[in-house]
């Protein structure tokens, strides 16, 4: 058996919220948003350990608008100007006071001070196995039709804390699938996408309860998957997540 990583007992609450406060979750996503639609289903069922308190996007015609008025979640659509000027994070902290923020398909940059303002409690999801096929313009189907171009024997999904770069933050969790001879784009994302959804709510949740992700994630899947698709990661991959 993997050791798990070594994470210290971190509090996402605000030192005056009541130890048994769930964690306020913010989503952030800018397409259909089935992603953020397992967050929102999946601590709908957990609401002592988290609240999912809003989601927000940079795209007025995203699906997952609908997914979260349908759950009764309070929304707000920015523009470019909005995100770059201040203007948004203010209002994050201002109306959501979120603890916990997850990209869950988002596509732009987060700026500087909304990383620091929220140092190691900010989440994003990437459909490769970083360092490999990151970085600027490396999301949805570009991300595939490169792992493809390299002959890459396997792909997989990464969750990882956010800085300012993009792609670049300390990795918390990995997944992994093969690709296959006859992969296309379109059949390489349906099975990372198998991944990020069964994932990423796990990785949320350990999150919110102060838990080492590969550890937790492994107790709640069993022998539920195939026993080499979690990626084991080298403990020092997985930094302490800062209390407020």
């Amino acid at each position: 058996a993997q050791e798990p990583h070594p994470v210290p007992d971190p509090s996402l609450r605000h030192p005056s919220a009541a130890a048994s406060a769930p964690v306020r979750i913010l989503l952030l996503a800018s397409g259909g948003g089935s992603n953020a639609e397992r967050i929102i289903a999946h601590f709908a069922a957990r609401p002592d350990v988290g609240r999912v308190v809003g989601l927000l996007t940079n795209n007025p015609t995203a699906g997952a608008l609908a997914h979260a008025a349908r759950a009764g979640i309070r929304t707000h659509v920015f523009d470019r100007a909005a995100w770059r000027d201040g203007s948004v994070q203010s209002l994050i902290e201002r109306e959501f006071r979120p603890d916990l923020i997850v990209l869950a398909g988002f596509l732009w940059l987060v700026p500087a001070g909304l990383v620091m303002a929220y140092a190691g409690r900010i989440l994003n999801i990437h459909p490769s196995l970083l360092p490999k096929f990151g970085g600027r313009g490396m999301h949805g189907h570009h991300v595939h039709e490169a792992v493809l171009a390299a002959r890459e024997t396997e792909s997989g999904m990464t969750i990882h804390l956010v800085n300012e770069h993009y792609d670049d933050g300390a990795t918390l969790f990995q997944a992994r699938c093969p690709v296959r001879p006859a992969d296309t784009p379109t059949t390489l994302a349906a099975r990372v996408l198998t991944l990020e959804h069964r994932y990423l709510p796990l990785v949320a949740e350990a999150v919110a309860r102060g838990e080492a992700p590969e550890a937790f994630v492994c107790r709640a899947v069993g022998h539920a998957v195939p026993p080499d698709e979690i990626v084991v990661l080298p403990s020092q991959s997985t930094p302490p997540l800062p209390g407020l």
